[in-house]
């Protein structure tokens, strides 16, 4: 490795998500303030307190998967290699060019194939052991989808699966990114992706008293920083990106996105659930990204917040982002993602930063929904209505977790003309 730093930009994106597939149909959705949030149609709830999330409808795993694999893999694992799919091609990176020793795959999840495990489980109380599926561990476990990733793609450099809750795929994107500047690779395929929007995690949730439970209105329940919300909405699907050395990516003439500068991690090491109500490891994984970008705190235009629809994690965040920034959080822009496609766990903070990327391609900042009573506790400057036409040079997005786990990615502008 040289004296030199590597730097890290970001060059093809992949969403799987509730409102669509791909970078220009998701981005298209983005912009029209597209609702992904509605009933579920797609599988029985019985007796579910809940009765709605953000589903993703009309997903042919066939067309990215031959359809035997796609039978023998869970639909986090479908997703997954859907979205890497979709990201490498819209990196135009040529797989097979590239030195597979040099090329990883980081993909989180954050409760892995859930469905297999329940589907298994009912198996074997209804008809015994010896008709559990012999494709139920490879299915279950959840470094699996990293795994296909790489196998698909040939992949055989580092290879992990961050699991760390809501802040898995941030964790995945930063130590990615940290993976490439020590030179263990020139390409990683990072994000996250999860299939937990079913009957078992809803109803666990629903429990936790986590869950929005507005079954009669459900296009206006996930509300973040609004006084009137009253939980989170779930989601799923994926958020894939190409990361990748620019010594590398010039060479190949590739679009580059934005420069990856800095990655925030720590723990509250406080509650299972609860974030610290004092907001300190958020403030110290915020305030580790932004020296690691070198930027002043006057300098940041806009934060993709976590914004789940919670009481305590809006208020927490809110909180965590006056105290950091001071006199200057009233410039920032703020928006939560979640409003259009619920909280999608493990892959949140992927399809986050897909978004945070059309910021600084389209200097265009998507709305936040729902927002219309402000909360004295969250004193936040709220993009709404139909979004913030903004120039946006340097952003940070946000994730934190159950277990305390804190993510905060920094992404700027790539060139001279910021």
């Amino acid at each position: 490795m040289s004296g030199k730093k590597r730097r890290v930009v970001v060059t093809g994106l992949g969403p799987i998500s509730p409102i669509g597939f791909g970078k220009s149909e998701y981005w298209k959705a983005l912009h029209e303030g597209k609702n992904g949030i509605g009933h579920i149609t797609t599988f029985e709830l019985g007796d579910c307190p809940v009765t709605f999330g953000a589903e993703i409808k009309n997903f042919d795993p066939s067309q990215y998967m031959p359809g035997k694999e796609a039978k023998r893999s869970d639909r986090a694992i479908q997703f997954a290699v859907a979205a890497a799919k979709l990201a490498v091609e819209d990196s135009g990176l040529d797989v097979k060019s590239i030195d597979p020793y040099r090329l990883g795959v980081y993909i989180g999840t954050g409760q892995g194939g859930i469905e297999t495990s329940f589907n298994n489980f009912r198996t074997m109380l209804e008809k015994g052991s010896r008709r559990v599926s012999p494709y139920f561990i490879p299915m279950m476990i959840s470094n699996m989808s990293t795994a296909y990733v790489a196998i698909v793609l040939g992949a055989k450099g580092p290879n992990l699966c961050v699991v760390t809750a809501c802040a898995t795929s941030l964790h995945s994107m930063g130590e990615a990114y940290h993976a490439i500047v020590r030179d263990d690779a020139d390409v990683i395929i990072s994000g996250g992706t999860e299939a937990a929007l079913r009957t078992i995690s809803i109803a666990g949730f629903a429990s936790m008293k986590a869950l929005s439970t507005r079954n009669d209105t459900p296009e206006i329940a996930s509300r973040p920083f609004d006084k009137e919300r009253d939980g989170f909405v779930m989601g799923e699907g994926a958020g894939v990106v190409v990361l990748e050395e620019l010594e590398h990516a010039l060479a190949r003439g590739a679009h580059i996105y934005a420069e990856f500068t800095g990655y925030g991690t720590s723990c509250d090491a406080g509650h299972i659930t609860a974030p610290d109500p004092e907001a300190k490891g958020a403030a110290y994984a915020t305030e580790h990204a932004l020296k690691m970008s070198g930027w002043d705190k006057s300098q940041v235009d806009y934060i993709n917040a976590h914004g789940t629809s919670t009481g305590l994690n809006d208020k927490m965040e809110a909180g965590m982002i006056n105290h950091v920034f001071g006199e200057y959080a009233k410039n920032i822009t703020v928006t939560s993602t979640k409003s259009m496609i619920g909280h999608c766990l493990g892959a949140a903070g992927g399809l986050e930063v897909i978004a945070s990327m059309q910021a600084i391609e389209e200097n265009y900042i998507h709305p936040t929904l729902n927002y219309t009573t402000p909360d004295p506790e969250c004193d936040l400057n709220i993009a709404t209505g139909k979004g913030v036409d903004r120039k946006v040079d340097r952003l940070l997005v946000n994730s934190f977790g159950f277990g305390g786990h804190n993510g905060v990615l920094a992404f700027q502008r790539y060139g001279d003309n910021i």
